[in-house]
């Protein structure tokens, strides 16, 4: 059977034996996946786009400029359309980026790299933010990482670059290596020298840089684990100690482990919620006890998975959706628009949200599939 668009398998492209097929498969597979740390998906336009340029039926150029034209020509907008064209048009400019060989390991390559990405999308791009800011994150429960204060990022990147710089990886075992690899990309994510766009800018400087250094990188896993790579740099760089929390390099440090030593770590952006490792311990502490296991019944729903943290910061209306899942999977977008209250847009942007954060799964196609909470 026919594959739609948007279930385009880019893994059948990888598998062949034409390194140029595999090669832009990884490209666009990678800039594709990158978008959803941002909560972005790519048109099935775009899908047939990319399926042409690995295919070797068109270059990368008549690529964005095939992208470029379809939104100039569109006369009606729909209401998430500016959120498409930007899923699109980075996605194009990502794979252009990682299919070339040029690099350079410096503040300004980074720079160029910001500006070729969102070029005529971000109101500042390639523009080193000039504001100071703070994002609240699901892992934190709605706490923020310490971002760079904006009056010293220039020079924060040219600290971090030349200390870099001056490393020396010689006589370095790969677990060294790995370690090293993983303080300098999560102090660069900090820095957070872009408003918007930062993630996606450091994940392909990341793979740029990694292969100068000589490593056979597959972007694979990036693709597939974009959200985590995302969280897990949140992790390493978020310390409480008012209420006992320290920064947890390791998650991003399994992430690198299975990119560079070819490791299979499970990579589940559950275990990177400040409140798993708590509520993993009462789970087990409640089933090595009957009382405790007794008194859980009376105050935990029934239907909520176990493997989903109680103490989650998620909105209201999240939270519900997960409730109205568990007693009916099959339960269609526009019926929670109506049990809610809100557009139809809303609602598959919450569902998009705990897709993203492995709460709810989707199984089968659109129309005859259901929900299966995770």
């Amino acid at each position: 059977m026919r594959k739609k668009p948007s279930e385009l398998d880019f893994e059948e492209y990888i598998r062949q034996v034409e390194p140029a097929k595999r090669e832009k498969s990884y490209a666009w597979s990678t800039a594709i996946g990158l978008q959803q740390v941002d909560g972005l998906t790519p048109s099935d336009y775009l899908l047939e786009v990319a399926k042409k340029n690995i295919e070797g039926k068109i270059s990368l150029n008549k690529a964005q400029a095939l992208i470029d034209s379809y939104y100039e020509s569109k006369t009606e907008r729909a209401d998430d359309q500016d959120e498409t064209e930007e899923a699109d048009k980075v996605s194009t400019r990502i794979a252009q980026v990682l299919s070339e060989k040029a690099f350079s390991f410096s503040p300004s390559f980074l720079i160029a790299i910001h500006k070729r990405l969102f070029d005529r999308i971000l109101k500042h791009a390639g523009e080193i933010r000039k504001y100071n800011i703070s994002k609240k994150e699901w892992v934190l429960n709605g706490d923020s990482v310490m971002y760079g204060a904006s009056y010293e990022l220039r020079m924060a990147l040219d600290y971090d670059f030349e200390r870099e710089r001056e490393f020396n990886y010689s006589n370095l075992s790969m677990d060294e290596i790995v370690r090293h690899l993983t303080f300098f990309v999560s102090s660069l994510w900090q820095i957070h020298a872009f408003g918007e766009g930062n993630t996606r800018t450091t994940a392909v400087f990341t793979i740029k840089y990694l292969r100068s250094m000589g490593f056979k990188v597959g972007n694979d896993i990036f693709a597939k684990n974009s959200w985590y790579f995302r969280n897990a740099l949140v992790r390493a760089n978020y310390k409480n100690v008012r209420k006992g929390i320290q920064q947890e390099p390791e998650h991003l440090e399994k992430f690198f482990r299975n990119l560079l030593m070819g490791e299979h770590n499970e990579l589940k952006n559950r275990y990177l919620h400040v409140d798993y490792k708590k509520t993993q311990s009462r789970i087990n502490t409640e089933k090595s006890s009957p009382k405790a296991t007794k008194k859980r019944g009376k105050n935990v729903p029934v239907n909520v998975p176990v493997n989903v943290p109680v103490n989650v910061s998620l909105k209201d209306r999240p939270k519900k959706i997960i409730a109205v899942l568990s007693k009916d999977p099959h339960v269609s977008a526009t019926k929670l628009a109506e049990k809610f209250g809100v557009t139809e847009k809303t609602i598959k942007r919450d569902l998009q949200l705990l897709k993203q954060q492995n709460l709810i799964t989707r199984v089968g196609a659109d129309k005859n599939g259901y929900w299966k909470l995770r």
